[in-house]
């Protein structure tokens, strides 16, 4: 259960990160993929310590999964607190070493998608279509119904004009 969960979210981790890099414009929209995108790598990461399969102890996979929380964790304060310099940095940096897990998961004959690819490659191929599907959705519905500003109330526009009296 561990590991499919911990694929699933990586794959959306892997997808929804280039939307955020490509996209130019860093509005509500971008919030909106980028808060998926931190609680899919969270399940990445909290996922990826329940995993014991190929030695059954401790591995510098979940070292990684600790410092890529971490890492992640650094991003979003940063952004709260203004730094966008590091807020990229982390969040880039989460999203290549989540790519560079990634193929070393799939590149290891005794790891879990290697096997599947040989034991049944119609479920694994029909769980990555699956999957880029519902990504290219969320993505899709974000970016044609969230709204980009933040709507101004009726009570925030009566203050700015008297305000300015």
């Amino acid at each position: 259960m561990f590991i499919a969960i911990h694929a699933l979210a990586a794959s959306g981790v892997v997808l929804l990160a280039p939307v955020q890099i490509i996209r130019r414009t860093k509005d509500r929209k971008h919030r909106w993929i980028g808060r998926s995108w931190v609680v899919l790598m969270y399940l990445v990461c909290v996922s990826g310590m329940f995993i014991y399969t190929l030695s059954g102890s401790f591995t510098i996979f979940h070292a990684l999964a600790i410092f890529t929380f971490g890492t992640t964790t650094v991003g979003v304060i940063a952004i709260r607190r203004g730094n966008i310099r590091r807020h990229i940095g982390m969040m880039i940096g989460s999203w290549l070493g989540a790519l560079t897990a990634g193929a070393f998961a799939a590149i290891i004959p005794g790891r879990e998608i290697p096997q599947l690819a040989v034991a049944d490659p119609g479920l694994l191929w029909g769980a990555v279509a699956t999957i880029v599907i519902a990504a290219t959705v969320w993505v899709g519905y974000v970016l044609k119904f969230v709204p980009t500003q933040a709507r101004s109330s009726s009570n925030s526009g009566f203050l700015r004009k008297n305000s300015m009296t």
